[in-house]
């Protein structure tokens, strides 16, 4: 008999089947075994009775560890109940391997030891549902882009200068000669874009930022289209269409993993063109203004109070998990909680530590500087669809970008940040298409031509106004998901100090 998925159940209710998986949970009750198999496609509860002819088999079964590998043999019914919208009524179980030990018990884990147990903790649910909607992501960019003309262009992993600043590059040592771990594949792309007019790439690019914020990786995934005759107006259309493209079809067919997560769907459909778009100049007055600060003032009152309800709830669970007589299950149940409430604490007293920093940070906020992480979820915040911020100031910016024809202090640049405090998402631009104009501002960053000579050749020959930008990947997966931390959106996160799986 040939093995069915558990996500095709439905087409073979009444039917006797063959599941091949591994052992989420189990539990009996004495006559009935219920064992929980995950099969990579869902999970599904396996109904084993206790019979005569069956003692045997029952009882071995009995004694499966967690995450044994198994084939289980039996009759399909419906039951709304149960996880997956149904059961096996179970027949015949053989095992590939009993396994024993497990170390992600049911029991609770700190983030340090999950974190260490990526490798095994990919089976866990929460984790399987994020990386379904990370493959959706993906799946959803190149289909856009695919779908719309443009062309895939491979860029590559080394290179010999900074495409964007030079104090995050990361040296290697290429046969005795100096080169840097790829920053972007812009510069790449533009050489690209003006013999195909349209074109993308996308893979790893590495930052070496000093960073241990929730929103750093040192290795990440990022898409970049370019294209040809295009202005920051036509930059801006393409990020607005591509992003709706990625929600929508996410909501389409990563639904059942985004309510797993606890997802607000409400605020993903509520994702629509036109978004909202404002000026840098404009963010600076809006950081400096009164409602921005009442608001970082509710935020502090809030997370202290906050700090004080779960340092009294954690108390009272402790006291009621160390009980005399306390069940193992509810123990267990309590201790997860309790860990939960924890993170959720250190959380809370870090927001209580920084948002008078945040606070100081913005009402002091002087034109000219970037934009850092703080401002950017300030002004995602105020916003419940993403908001493009444009025309930054040229010296905070990269040496590429288009100096505004109307206001040489700024650049024809866009950011998107995303709402709900999830910041920026996208970066990106119109090119600076001038020779004259480039080779300046080159001098000015007092970087050297000979390393950008076959870059500056696209301004020699044919050169046409264009622009193109750059959107984070697992940055994306965490806002869409809801969640906390960028390092559960990319299989093996890399960020300082953690390499190992």
């Amino acid at each position: 008999m040939s093995a069915v998925t558990i996500e095709s159940l439905s087409k073979h209710v009444g039917e006797t089947v063959t599941l091949q998986g591994w052992l989420y949970n189990s539990r009996s009750s004495g006559k009935l075994l219920f064992l929980v198999l995950r099969d990579g496609t869902g999970l599904c509860q396996c109904v084993f009775e206790k019979k005569p002819e069956t003692e045997a088999a029952f009882k071995a079964a009995e004694h499966l560890g967690q995450e044994s590998s198994l084939a289980i043999e039996g009759v399909v019914r419906a039951e709304p109940r149960s996880v997956g919208g149904h059961e096996l009524s179970v027949t015949a179980v053989r095992v590939y391997q009993n396994a024993s030990g497990y170390p992600i018990t049911p029991k609770a884990h700190g983030i340090d030891f999950l974190m260490k147990n990526r490798h095994l903790w990919f089976r866990s649910q929460r984790q399987w549902a994020i990386l379904r909607v990370r493959h959706t992501v993906v799946q959803g960019i190149r289909e856009y882009f695919d779908s719309h003309g443009f062309v895939l262009i491979d860029t590559p992993i080394f290179a010999p200068a900074a495409g964007e600043g030079s104090q995050t590059l990361f040296e290697v040592d290429y046969f005795g000669e100096k080169v840097y771990l790829a920053q972007t594949g812009q510069l790449y792309v533009e050489a690209a874009c003006m013999a195909h007019r349209k074109v993308y790439c996308f893979g790893p690019t590495f930052r070496a930022e000093k960073s241990k914020t929730r929103r750093h990786l040192t290795e990440f995934w990022m898409v970049e289209p370019e294209i040809a005759f295009a202005e920051l107006d036509d930059v801006i259309a393409l990020a607005e269409d591509f992003v709706c493209h990625l929600v929508r079809k996410c909501l389409r067919e990563r639904r059942a993993e985004l309510e797993l997560l606890g997802r607000d769907l409400a605020k993903l459909e509520a994702i629509d063109k036109p978004f909202y778009w404002i000026t840098y100049s404009q963010a600076a007055d809006i950081l400096r203004s009164d409602r921005v600060r009442q608001m970082l003032v509710g935020d502090l009152e809030r997370a202290k109070a906050r700090v004080a309800e779960l340092a009294a709830t954690i108390d009272a669970k402790e006291k009621e998990r160390t009980a005399p007589g306390i069940k193992e299950w509810k123990a267990d149940k309590l201790a997860q909680e309790i860990l939960d409430l924890r993170d959720e604490l250190a959380d809370q007293e870090e927001a209580v530590r920084n948002i008078p920093k945040h606070m100081e940070l913005a009402a002091g906020f002087q034109w000219g500087g970037d934009l850092g992480g703080s401002d950017e979820t300030i002004i995602a915040r105020l916003h419940e669809r993403p908001v493009f911020v444009t025309h930054y100031p040229r010296d905070c910016k990269a040496f590429y970008m288009k100096r505004n024809a109307d206001d040489h202090r700024v650049v024809n640049n866009l950011d998107l940040l995303a709402p709900e405090g999830y910041g920026e998402i996208i970066g990106g631009s119109q090119r600076e298409d001038d020779l004259d104009v480039l080779l300046e501002r080159m001098r000015e960053e007092k970087l050297d031509e000979a390393d950008y000579a076959w870059y500056l050749d696209l301004r020699r020959y044919g050169t046409v106004p264009h622009g193109g930008f750059g959107l984070g990947v697992e940055r994306t997966v965490a806002w869409i998901c809801g969640l906390r931390h960028i390092r559960e959106t990319i299989p093996y996160a890399r960020m300082m100090g953690k390499i190992y799986p």
